[in-house]
């Protein structure tokens, strides 16, 4: 008999999250025979607790076809609840749940905290015989997912398109630049990314040729922010003008900083930003121009404008879910569908499978040879990796009356057949 179906997502969305939840559907209803009912957690995890589940079987297929232009996680929602070890309430409410609507797989799209939920979900469900099926969907802007080797997973999807973005924010803030440079000389713009430099570094897209008097800044290139002051300086009196792109997660003292339910920093919900307290530095000890430096943060939309997307990542990211899809249809529990590069000259890439435990709570961080030399900027190397990711055309985001026309859900929720549940960790 055909079983049921969660497919979640958690963590931080990205421009083509929703084209590989659209990947996992579309192809899990090319097997009726395996696969029944499928629900959407309403928010990741926390709609599983919640057994908040919207019948993704009841919406009209236009608008599951409409996901690959839809940016975000609007559609089905996101979290970022982490179970830890020691609440176990919620990983018996969570088989609970499962039992309660029939359900023998489980599809988890994130990161490298999601991949070590649906480890969790896997491990507990053999423990506890259920027959369920937990497959991870890889997903994070950040790239940091896998191994410095990038065996596990050359890239995630939703880096390619954060990636573009970048490359045409940086295209665009040298126009600026160079118009204004007498009277604003310097222009620092902070990127995501945490701690790794995988988005900084995808500025240097903009000036492969290396023309822009452009400086790249990530966490892990060791740079304090004196040398940056001398090197904005020094590229100053070479060119009058210069461009600062620094990861959010570069040293430049208290930030007041705030923190996610994964633990991790939120510089963006931060008292102050990286860039403005780099703005004050610069502004404070004097350029060696006549001018002020200025500031340009730019914030989720990095992550969430679908107009920026990468085609290449698009149609990555929907084949990376059907890929999930086909595993869970063979039964292979326990893996995370990846995505692997072919050698060769020409950009090629396979799909493949790799253990969660592999994957959950990796942190890949950006390869010391692709820093290059003087620690503020990166390799070719480097170009020829991240180059292919963020394709050669423009999305065609359908447009009604001028605006993009998004996917719309019905509100068609399971019935519940549990008690009501407050998630353990936020209890008093």
């Amino acid at each position: 008999m055909p079983k049921n179906v969660i497919v979640a997502q958690a963590g931080g969305p990205t421009p083509v999250i929703n084209s590989s939840v659209r990947g996992v559907i579309e192809t899990l209803q090319e097997f009726p025979e395996t696969f029944g009912k499928i629900y959407a957690a309403w928010h990741g995890i926390e709609g599983v607790l919640k057994e908040e589940l919207l019948d993704i079987s009841a919406q009209d297929p236009e608008e599951i076809a409409l996901f690959r232009y839809t940016p975000a996680a609007g559609s089905i929602g996101t979290c970022r609840y982490k179970l830890k070890k020691g609440q176990e309430e919620d990983f018996q409410r969570i088989i609970d749940v499962m039992k309660a609507h029939d359900v023998g797989y489980f599809f988890y799209t994130g990161g490298n905290d999601s991949m070590d939920t649906a480890n969790k979900v896997s491990t507990l469900a053999r423990e506890q015989g259920l027959e369920l099926v937990a497959v991870g969907v890889p997903k994070t802007i950040d790239n940091d997912v896998g191994d410095t080797e990038f065996r596990l997973i050359d890239h995630t999807p939703g880096y390619g398109s954060v990636a573009r973005y970048w490359m045409g924010a940086v295209q665009n803030a040298n126009e600026e630049n160079q118009g204004s440079s007498p009277a604003d000389p310097v222009l620092v713009l902070q990127a995501m990314g945490r701690k790794i430099g995988y988005i900084p570094a995808a500025a240097r897209l903009a000036d492969p040729k290396r023309e822009m008097p452009l400086q790249i800044y990530m966490a892990e290139a060791g740079v304090t922010a004196e040398q940056m002051r001398d090197n904005v300086n020094d590229q100053l009196k070479k060119d009058g003008r210069c461009i600062v792109v620094v990861s959010e997660g570069f040293e430049v003292g208290d930030i007041g900083e705030t923190r996610d339910g994964f633990g991790h920093v939120q510089y963006s919900a931060s008292k102050t930003t990286v860039a403005q307290q780099v703005v004050t530095m610069l502004n404070e000890h004097g350029l060696a121009a006549r001018g002020a430096a200025r500031g340009q943060v730019p914030g989720t939309d990095q992550r969430d404008t679908c107009a920026y997307a990468s085609i290449v990542d698009l149609d990555e990211a929907h084949k990376v879910g059907q890929q999930a899809a086909l595993l869970a249809q063979a039964g292979e529990d326990g893996y995370m569908a990846t995505i692997l590069r072919t050698p060769g000259r020409i950009y090629n890439v396979t799909y493949d499978k790799v253990p969660l435990d592999k994957v959950a709570n990796s942190e890949r961080t950006f390869p010391e040879q692709w820093l290059a030399p003087s620690k503020i900027d990166v390799t070719d190397d480097f170009i020829r990796y991240a180059q292919p990711l963020v394709g050669e055309d423009w999305p065609s985001v359908p447009l009604v009356n001028g605006r993009q026309r998004f996917a719309r859900l019905k509100p068609i929720f399971a019935e519940k057949k549990l008690p009501a549940y407050e998630l353990q960790a936020l209890r008093a």
